[in-house]
């Protein structure tokens, strides 16, 4: 089963209920994408103070959010350029916010490694959507690779959770995003050369 097979599957079985409910109790799609980036600074918090399960199912919970703000947007037909801008800055705020978390955790239990990792990651994930920011702005739809923004959540609450009991899971988990992040800008970078000169 491939990435959009599994999109259609959860928009089908999930995004759609959560967000006719949402769009019935007149919840607007600014206050969802605001809601996510409360989760990420409590679960940011929780990881900084070694809450480490509880923190990353709060930072899950956020990320969840996020999936339903776009969607609402088009349900409601609230959907705006601002809107778009807003979501974006929120999503790179709420990152940023759970690995400063992490980095906090690591300095509380004097880390030099995990704290290189944390910083490698966020480069990472930075240059990730930076390319596609890039690629849009010069008029061409990149959005592939094999570690976007929900494989990065995903990855990390994974990490962070199992960190818990095993705290190496933390530091292999930004090892292996701070890795895919490299190769999926490298990714579309060469997509965007591609598509540029077909035009």
């Amino acid at each position: 089963m491939n990435r959009d097979s599994i999109r259609r599957l959860i928009n089908r079985h999930i995004e759609l209920p959560v967000v006719s409910v949402l769009s019935k109790l007149g919840v607007s799609p600014s206050f969802v994408t605001m809601s996510g980036l409360f989760f990420a600074i409590i679960a940011a918090v929780l990881i900084s103070f070694e809450y480490l399960w509880i923190g990353a199912l709060v930072m899950l919970f956020g990320g969840i959010l996020d999936m339903f703000d776009g969607a609402l947007a088009r349900a409601t037909d609230r959907v705006s350029r601002f809107g778009g801008l807003l979501d974006s800055v929120v999503d790179r705020i709420s990152e940023a916010v759970i690995l400063a978390g992490i980095v906090g955790y690591f300095l509380l239990n004097s880390d030099t490694l995990g704290v290189f990792l944390a910083y490698t990651a966020f480069a990472g994930s930075i240059m990730v959507s930076y390319s596609r920011a890039r690629a849009e702005g010069l008029g061409v739809e990149c959005n592939v690779g094999i570690m976007t923004r929900p494989e990065r959540v995903a990855a990390l609450g994974i990490g962070i959770f199992v960190a818990h009991w095993y705290p190496l899971a933390i530091c292999l988990v930004l090892g292996l995003i701070s890795v895919l992040t490299i190769f999926t800008t490298i990714q579309r970078v060469i997509v965007t050369k591609r598509l540029l000169s077909e035009k």
